[in-house]
């Protein structure tokens, strides 16, 4: 028997597995004699750790975790520009935003390798390979190209009240994406969660 808890936050609950000797060895340290089988003391474990993470995960809020300062680039930027700006400050995805700073798109690596002939799922490999069978080069039309272009949209934000436990889920349901911009009401860009943010929310001292 499993501790019920949200869908959301099962995943999180399995961070930590124990192995039947950690159980052995803290039975072991423990003074006293212990009435209880090491069955039953994973059993009392697995309720101790998803009451854990489900009070964690619906108490933390994305306005406490969220980088404030978050670096975006305009719908109208050039990809040369694009790519200069995550280059610069070493990030694979940046949220692209309008004349409001409302979020419009996400444009990451991906849409960058999209935009050179791989799949969605492709690799950096396989831009390398179309490379070396194109006689024109197919990185010649990113120049021209803008950011609005290629991004991804409609983007998936998210409130400054999401609870943990849903920007969890959206990073593992929604593509597997590594962020999630943090928007008001509406819809301005206010801060960004990565998944180090959600480690970070669970396990401040990490």
């Amino acid at each position: 028997m499993t501790p019920e808890k949200p869908d959301a936050c099962l995943g999180l609950a399995r961070l930590l597995e124990l192995s039947d000797e950690d159980i052995v060895a803290a039975m072991g340290e423990v003074q006293g004699y212990l009435d209880i089988t090491p069955g039953d003391f994973r059993e009392i474990y697995h309720f101790a750790y998803g009451h854990a993470v489900s009070r964690l995960t619906n108490r933390v809020l994305a306005r406490e975790i969220m980088t404030r300062d978050v670096i975006a680039v305009a719908a109208d930027a050039s990809l040369p520009e694009v790519a200069a700006v995550m280059a610069r400050h070493g990030v694979s995805g940046l949220p692209v935003i309008d004349a409001e700073r409302r979020v419009v798109g996400v444009i990451s690596e991906k849409d960058f390798l999209s935009s050179m002939g791989a799949r969605k799922s492709g690799s950096f490999m396989e831009v390398v390979a179309n490379c070396l069978e194109s006689k024109g080069g197919v990185a010649l039309p990113i120049p021209q190209e803008r950011a609005a272009e290629v991004m991804t949209t409609p983007p998936i934000t998210a409130g400054e009240e999401a609870r943990l436990c849903e920007l969890t889920t959206l990073l593992g349901q929604k593509g597997r994406i590594n962020r999630v911009p943090i928007v008001d009401g509406d819809g301005r860009l206010v801060g960004i969660v990565t998944r180090a943010d959600i480690v970070h929310g669970l396990f401040p001292a990490a």
